[in-house]
């Protein structure tokens, strides 16, 4: 069995978009449940009756923020130990 991995460029919320690495396939969705469907639809329509012989993966870039959340750049403060008496 054949694996496409379509990797997340882009998530703001409520929209998502994705390309395969190994297809020219470029997918959107508000959601991610929505754009492995979406995957699905377009290696469907990409394949025809071939897609049986596809899995279909979709994977977020390690390392890369994708959503509206960006990190300070400083450390957690450390919540208080509070010690029996």
């Amino acid at each position: 069995m054949r694996e496409v991995v379509f990797r997340v460029l882009a998530e703001r919320p409520g929209h998502l978009e994705a390309q395969a690495d190994t297809l020219p396939i470029h997918i959107t969705a508000p959601t991610l449940e929505d754009l492995q469907h979406e995957a699905r639809e377009a290696l469907i329509e990409h394949v025809g009756p071939a897609h049986c012989a596809y899995r279909v993966r979709v994977r977020r870039c390690p390392g890369v923020a994708v959503s509206s959340i960006r990190p300070l750049g400083r450390s957690a403060a450390l919540c208080p130990v509070k010690h029996p008496s």
